[in-house]
């Protein structure tokens, strides 16, 4: 599995959201409704993953059996959740980069979008990689990266991004879940246009590593030159790491545009909806 666990919402600890003016919170008044479900979807932030809970399992199985209806599960600690795209055998120890809520997110974007769902888990679609994002870890990412872009941890949100979701989630209670969904397979579309000039560079990457170790080995003796090749080979592994960052905060941008959109009145309004279905 590709990274660190350090991965899991680390990559935006350094980037607030973005705010009105100079440093100004832009004040307004949300409806009974929109107060009421923004509270409800704040209380689900606050729930971590407890895998002794009856209910958080059953969440997990489900995740599990929905992502692979024919295939049996052997334990809620397997190396089959790899397959998923965990980052080992207990999907619980990456669940605690965001909570509940994470599991709840996959499972909704399993229920509502099983197309969708599917075209990203199994890959398809594009032109693929083996050094690719990996699925279930990359999911827990989008969750957290809209809880910071929406602002959902403060008592009401203060950017423009949260101020037009709560607008939406009063019209839909489901809001989050979908633009969840959205975020992700954006995400994944976002990847696949970047991912040709990421290709161009490993390729220049590697003619200019092929170049040193030939000139180099004129000079070197045959256990240096291995050493200077396994160097190469590991500053490439970190190259195909550091993409991600930049296709998660590419993302990030452009829903906070869509967002802004004035004639976005519901969430299915966002252009990048479509994405869901293609």
């Amino acid at each position: 599995m590709v990274g660190p666990r350090s991965w899991i919402g680390g990559i935006f600890s350094r980037s607030g959201n973005r705010r009105y003016g100079s440093g100004k919170f832009i004040d307004f008044s949300l409806s009974p409704l929109q107060e009421q479900r923004l509270q409800q979807l704040q209380e689900r932030l606050h729930v971590p993953f407890d895998e002794t809970r009856a209910d958080h399992q059953e969440a997990l199985r489900d995740l599990w059996f929905a992502a692979f209806p024919n295939v049996a599960l052997k334990g809620l600690i397997s190396e089959q959740w790899k397959d998923m795209g965990w980052q080992g055998p207990n999907p619980s120890t990456d669940f605690r980069g965001c909570g509940f809520i994470s599991l709840e997110n996959l499972l909704f974007f399993a229920r509502n979008y099983p197309a969708s769902f599917h075209r990203l888990l199994f890959k398809k679609g594009g032109k693929r990689a083996t050094w690719e994002y990996p699925f279930a870890v990359a999911g827990i990412n989008v969750s957290f990266m809209l809880i910071q872009m929406l602002d959902l941890y403060s008592v009401k949100p203060r950017c423009f991004a949260g101020i037009n979701f709560v607008r939406l989630l009063g019209d839909d209670e489901e809001a989050f879940d979908v633009l969840y969904c959205i975020a992700f397979a954006m995400m994944d579309a976002q990847g696949l246009v970047m991912r040709d000039s990421c290709m161009e560079f490993n390729v220049i990457s590697l003619s200019l590593s092929l170049s040193l170790s030939l000139s180099l080995s004129l000079s070197l003796s045959l256990s240096c030159l291995i050493t200077l090749d396994i160097t190469l080979s590991y500053r490439r592994q970190i190259h195909y790491l550091c993409p991600q960052q930049e296709v998660l905060r590419v993302t990030r941008t452009q829903l906070e545009r869509e967002l802004s959109l004035e004639d976005v009145n519901r969430i299915q309004d966002l252009p990048a909806y479509n994405l869901l279905y293609y």
